[in-house]
């Protein structure tokens, strides 16, 4: 099983990336704070889609050198989807996963212990769109009855959200083809190609393929507002999460992995354009600094401002995911153990947050 997930695996190599920005933000500030730490290892994190903007608090700790900071040795495994990243941290290959908060409370609810770490989003971040080529004459959701619908993979969050975007409309799970498209390259190529008949997906992909008029949005959950709409209240959507056992044995590790999270996203509250360009990598440009830019504006404000689990926003995530899967609306959840706020505390304090 190992071999074959492997296979799929894109490994993304990012230490070289992660030394060219330290030399041009802030590299004499982070050689001091490494000055005297004492070094925690190293940590294997799976994400799914690293360049989308759902992960941008992980990659901008990675690039700015936090986890360094933190005496932490982090390495980024990139994975097509989140089901799949989760995948790897269950079978060894990595230590802790970058995901939807929701991966939790379904893990709990098969008999596995996993933990939100850090909070990095309290909105999906995820947009519905139809291609304009495949369905020309589109009118409404009713149209993708009987057609295939994009989602990184069956099982992620994008499959959670585009199924909670066509209930809204009536439309269920059956009326439509759900098909695994991965992401980045391979989910536009799917959906310029015709393989699918719409998309749901994460920036800066969506506004991509908005701007270059290849499809047109149908359903948008990337702004606080519309999260508001459609959940009755702020849904905690990317994090880091581990699980227990990791947790246990790890409590240092896990600290460095939630103070180095919480600093990325003090850092993003003042961050100018200009410093965020230069802080990810070029591929997560996708060619275009505008466009990048653009998409990360739409979706700014629904970054965490601290790390903490929203109130009550476990809640939420468990009521919406009843929405979909009404068998969860009977599971005995235990949602205080699904996430800890435990290591943010204490990462607020030290960067007063």
């Amino acid at each position: 099983m190992t071999s074959r997930l492997l296979s799929r695996r894109a490994f993304v190599t990012v230490s070289a990336l992660s030394a060219a920005t330290a030399v041009t933000i802030g590299a004499p500030e982070l050689r001091a704070q490494t000055d005297g730490v004492a070094p925690l290892g190293r940590v294997t994190v799976a994400v799914g889609g690293q360049g989308v903007l759902y992960h941008l608090p992980l990659a901008l700790a990675d690039q700015l050198g936090y986890f360094r900071a933190e005496g932490l040795d982090v390495t980024v495994r990139d994975f097509s989807a989140g089901a799949l990243a989760l995948q790897a941290v269950q079978e060894g290959v990595a230590d802790v996963c970058s995901g939807a908060f929701e991966h939790t409370i379904r893990q709990q609810v098969r008999g596995q212990s996993y933990r939100s770490l850090v909070v990095q989003g309290r909105a999906p971040q995820l947009a519905l769109g139809v291609s304009l080529r495949a369905l020309p004459a589109y009118k409404d959701l009713g149209d993708l009855v009987g057609r295939r619908v994009g989602v990184s993979s069956v099982g992620s969050s994008t499959h959670l959200a585009a199924s909670l975007l066509l209930a809204r409309a009536g439309i269920g799970p059956r009326d439509v083809s759900f098909v695994g498209v991965g992401t980045g390259t391979a989910a536009m190529n799917a959906l310029r190609a015709g393989q699918v008949h719409a998309l749901c997906h994460a920036d800066p992909l969506m506004t991509l393929l908005e701007q270059k008029a290849d499809m047109r949005i149908v359903g948008d959950l990337r702004s606080l507002k519309a999260s508001q709409e459609m959940f009755g209240g702020a849904m905690p959507a990317s994090c880091l999460y581990a699980p227990q056992a990791f947790v246990q044995k790890q409590p240092s590790q896990a600290q460095a992995l939630a103070n180095g999270v919480v600093h990325a996203l003090k850092w993003l509250q003042t961050a100018a354009p200009a410093d965020l360009v230069k802080a990810v990598p070029a591929g997560f440009l996708l060619g275009d600094r505008g466009l990048y830019l653009a998409a990360f504006g739409r979706v700014r404000e629904t970054y965490s401002t601290n790390g903490q689990m929203p109130e009550e926003g476990a809640a939420t995530a468990l009521r919406v995911m009843s929405r979909v899967h009404p068998e969860m609306a009977d599971a005995k959840v235990d949602l205080p153990r699904t996430f800890t706020d435990e290591f943010v505390r204490k990462a607020r304090q030290k960067y007063n947050v």
